[in-house]
């Protein structure tokens, strides 16, 4: 078979490895040399020449985290994350059941933390917006929905699942209980549909590959496998949300679901704008409660043992410092059975980790464990006044999503959007991580970056230090770019200093600073085949 080479000339190529270059050349999904124009042209006189008019190209982003059918039916569907106040919400609601006769009202994104109001849409309120149907509203972070009556008559005894309320949203099992019952009115055109507008806008963004997090409770298997048989330039990696007790069982369930792994949303917790966060401490705004705690210690350890003596790779979902602590038992229990250096072979995850402190991290990163997280969960809900303060109070917000601390303790750092929790903005999650809302807590713009590239193709298992980069021998995976000036900064919180001059060797990035324009896409290209092209 002949050999097919292109060059890119006349941009400018982001990479460590040259950081002035202008020129790139792939051969059969493969960068084989990085460099400068005139010295492109005369290694590689036969290829094809792709002029980039001054366009940048940059590693492909990989999103670490998350649901695609649930992203799909949030772009089609009813979005509720701009409702400004709950007669907004509920308004749009009504509206949407004049205009259409769906078997079930699936809608996501209310926070009531944004409402006049302060409160969650009821029962009542869902019955009088749209009299008789079946309605299912998820909260912004999933961990918990409102649903008509019509929708829990068809749950039986849901009365008695833990989380009930007979008015207020549902959570924990009963949340669960109901969401299944919401799922089963989706037939599987629509989830199809929903996932090919899911991966579609993904590819959109510049991502050529995400991790799904999926399990019993989320998604349900036969999406699950749905998702991972739909064939789409965009790669997909299948998480599988389920404890296991045994080497046996782990490797059966990874079989039986198609997964390349057993962790992502296994959850040892909830969310704090649910109230259902494992805390140490109540809740500020709930002091009654400490949140909900669905593994404890010993479990989790089971959990790792199983999957690490089969190979696999696991990982949970973990949010409030209670559920920390139960994980980092999990771990340490885990590593003293088998030995530091097994644990750490298999790169195993924390999802979100968003109370994780600096001496946990140090414990984490010894064991190889890579923290998965969400910088836009803290330019949605860090700051004064915000969510994190209303459910901790002011103290407690200022230790959340602490990137810096866990960097510099030597974990790695991969990131994702958790769509549709999060926008699918792959630069503004970058500047989230840069411009933490917290002083001291955020990374330097080439760290954040690095997240959401190479730690990504990490945190999926890839290890081989090419995947992620333009260099010789690295997958060409890479996106195009218009955007302006490219800038060298410093870290957040330090003095700043911004250079263009490729002398400092240091690979420029688009200015990632508050109101700069984003860079827009121009193509994607995932190990040589176009996944997106403008």
């Amino acid at each position: 078979m002949a050999v097919s080479t292109q060059l890119l000339v006349g941009g400018r190529i982001y990479s460590s490895f040259a950081p002035d270059a202008t020129s790139m050349a792939v051969t059969d999904g493969t960068v084989v040399w990085v460099g400068d124009d005139r010295a492109g042209r005369a290694l590689h006189p036969d290829a094809e020449i792709v002029d980039l008019a001054g366009a940048f190209v940059t590693p492909a982003f990989v999103d670490t985290h998350v649901h695609v059918t649930a992203l799909g039916l949030s772009l089609s569907g009813l979005d509720l994350g701009e409702a400004t106040s709950l007669e907004d919400c509920l308004g749009r609601v009504q509206r949407y059941a004049d205009a259409h006769d769906d078997s079930i009202i699936w809608a996501h994104g209310w926070d009531e933390t944004r409402w006049p109001e302060s409160r969650p849409p009821s029962t009542a309120d869902l019955d009088r917006a749209a009299p008789g149907r079946a309605v299912y509203l998820a909260r912004i972070d999933v961990h918990s929905a409102a649903a008509s009556s019509s929708l829990r008559a068809r749950v039986a005894d849901l009365a008695a699942a833990d989380g009930f309320d007979p008015q207020r949203p549902l959570r924990a099992d009963a949340h669960h209980r109901v969401r299944t019952a919401a799922r089963s009115s989706i037939d599987a055109g629509q989830r199809a549909r929903a996932r090919a507008l899911a991966l579609n806008h993904l590819a959109a963004h510049g991502i050529v590959a995400v991790h799904e997090c999926g399990g019993p409770d989320i998604g349900g298997l036969d999406d699950f496998r749905e998702l991972l048989a739909t064939e789409h330039p965009v790669e997909v990696r299948g998480y599988w949300g389920l404890p296991v007790t045994s080497e046996t069982e782990a490797r059966e369930v990874l079989a039986d679901t198609g997964a390349h792994a057993l962790g992502g949303d296994l959850f040892v917790d909830g969310a704090l704008g649910s109230h259902t966060a494992w805390l140490h401490e109540p809740y500020a705004d709930a002091p009654r409660t400490c949140g909900t705690a669905y593994l404890d210690a010993a479990a989790i350890a089971t959990h790792v043992v199983a999957c690490t003596r089969a190979g696999i790779q696991t990982g949970f979902h973990v949010i409030g410092d209670a559920a920390m602590t139960a994980a980092m038992a999990g771990f340490r229990a885990a590593v003293d059975e088998l030995g530091g250096p097994a644990v750490a072979s298999l790169g195993h995850r924390i999802e979100h980790a968003e109370m994780l402190t600096r001496d946990q991290a140090t414990d984490l990163a010894s064991w190889g464990v890579v923290a998965s997280v969400q910088p836009g969960f803290d330019a949605l809900w860090g700051g004064p006044g915000a969510l994190y303060e209303q459910r901790l109070g002011a103290e407690r917000a200022a230790t959340m999503n602490d990137f810096a601390g866990t960097a510099a303790a030597g974990v790695s750092l991969a990131f994702g959007s958790d769509a549709p929790v999060t926008r699918v903005e792959p630069w503004s999650m970058v500047a989230a991580a840069v411009h933490h809302r917290t002083p001291g807590r955020g990374i330097s713009p080439r760290a954040a970056f690095s997240a959401a590239t190479r730690g990504a193709w990490r945190a999926g298992g890839v290890r081989d230090g090419m995947a992620g980069t333009l260099a010789p021998g690295a997958p060409a995976s890479y996106a195009i770019w218009e955007t302006g000036e490219l800038v060298v900064s410093a870290p957040k919180d330090s003095v700043q200093r911004w250079s263009t001059d490729p002398r400092a060797r240091v690979p420029a990035l688009p200015n990632l600073e508050p109101g700069a324009p984003a860079p827009v896409l121009l193509k994607s290209v995932h190990r040589g085949v176009v996944v997106h092209e403008r």
